[in-house]
């Protein structure tokens, strides 16, 4: 009996965990207009807190407010966080995820990082993207501000 119960708990947990997860989206257009001149060279450093308490930094992409829309095709502005995934469905379906704030776009080449911590760079052609989506993955992820003695602070405190 309790085995059933927990069963239960578990699997209504993880069915709010997915609706809780609003998925907007971006037109390739949109999208290519908020990345016209983001290349490698105005990458900007960011401190990212992880859900353990680690620190790291690594470069980042300078958008601050994302546009898109949601499923009623309803504009909005998006705040950039370190845990927003962005997902390119190519023609065949097959779906790339990236963490948002570390992708870039140079000439028709989307390169991104597909973890915080492990630097695993992937490259997908911008002419095989059919639909973009993004959405905030729950990862616990934060911004902070390094101060000048090496500690840190939320920048939302700020």
């Amino acid at each position: 009996m309790i085995k059933k119960l927990l069963r239960i708990c578990l699997l209504f947990s993880i069915g709010m965990a997915f609706a809780s997860c609003k998925t907007y989206y971006i037109s390739l257009n949109s999208f290519k207009e908020q990345f016209a001149g983001i290349d490698s060279t105005k990458l900007r450093i960011v401190y990212t807190q992880g859900p353990l308490g680690d620190i790291v930094d690594y470069p980042a992409n300078p958008i601050d407010l994302i546009q898109c829309t949601d499923k009623q095709n309803n504009k909005l502005e998006l705040e950039n966080s370190p845990s927003l995934e962005i997902t390119f469905i190519n023609k065949k379906n097959r779906k790339t995820v990236y963490y948002f704030d570390r992708i870039f776009v140079h000439d028709t080449l989307i390169t991104g990082y597909l973890a915080k911590s492990i630097m695993h760079k992937k490259s997908i052609s911008l002419n095989s993207v059919q639909r973009i989506e993004i959405r905030d993955g729950k990862k616990n992820f934060t911004y902070v501000a390094k101060k000048r003695s090496g500690e840190y602070e939320d920048i939302k405190d700020e």
